[in-house]
């Protein structure tokens, strides 16, 4: 049981903070006496967020209204923080979204936007945020993927790829960092309840319909454990983490068909 800390109060940057996963980061550090930034697109839902959580915890909390999915996002939020003299001691890559389809067929567009979210952002960030941690001698970065990483996945395959990215990145540099007072913690859940699978289209899946999933509350309860506690890699779920060693000792090929079976084509 980790316990409230007492001061000097931390700082943590939550991304996609107003919903999922990402709200529940937010509640568990606010209830750990965390100061917060918040960053969502959603400036409405930031703003009711931070007004209730400032009055609820007593904390400083910072909204930041940005759109992930413009490059220039993570080098505004960066100098605005600067600014304003707020330094980062737990930064919470979160944000992200998938696209389901046939590759040939789906919007380019917003395949670039997802990679601009799902990958160039988290890159951007973490290096604009890294550098004062390690000056410092202290920080904790997590980064949310997915058991989407540990294999291909058709009609899901930028998606997929990105959180392959996301899981490999946050592994190497989690090795760079070791003896600096730096952790990197990468979280990979499995399915979730949340409003992620009606943005990707599949919620009304046969898929989605007879998968019991877990809730963002408890998938962000293991990650939070497992980002105090230094852990490079953690996997909410038995099953999630059986699948996800499962897939190393057999065929890539045969991985890819069942990856393409589970998801509905």
């Amino acid at each position: 049981m980790f316990k409230p800390q007492t001061q000097p109060r931390k700082t943590a940057l939550i991304t996609g903070a107003c919903s999922g996963i990402g709200y529940e980061f937010t509640c568990l550090f606010a209830s750990y006496n965390y100061n917060l930034v918040l960053v969502d697109i959603n400036e409405n839902k930031l703003i009711e967020i931070a007004e209730r959580f400032t009055q609820e915890y007593n904390i400083c909390v910072t909204s930041i209204a940005k759109d992930l999915s413009i490059s220039t996002s993570p080098e505004a939020i960066y100098l605005e923080l600067q600014q304003a003299s707020i330094h980062i001691d737990v930064l919470v890559n979160n944000a992200g979204f998938g696209i389901y389809g046939l590759f040939n067929e789906t919007n380019l567009n917003s395949e670039l936007d997802m990679i601009q979210v799902n990958l160039v952002c988290i890159t951007h960030l973490t290096k604009l945020f890294l550098k004062h941690m390690v000056e410092k001698g202290e920080g904790k970065i997590l980064n949310v993927s997915s058991t989407a990483a540990f294999q291909p996945g058709p009609l899901m395959s930028v998606y997929f790829a990105t959180k392959s990215y996301i899981l490999s990145f946050s592994e190497a540099i989690a090795n760079e960092l070791e003896d600096t007072g730096v952790s990197v913690t990468v979280l990979c859940p499995g399915p979730t309840q949340s409003a992620f699978h009606q943005r990707t289209g599949t919620e009304n899946s046969q898929r989605m319909k007879d998968m019991k999933m877990m809730d963002a509350k408890t998938v962000a309860a293991i990650g939070f454990r497992g980002l105090m506690k230094g852990k490079t890699v953690v996997i909410p779920g038995a099953k999630n983490r059986i699948l996800a060693e499962a897939v190393r000792f057999l065929p890539r090929k045969q991985v890819t068909k069942i990856s393409k079976a589970v998801q509905g084509h």
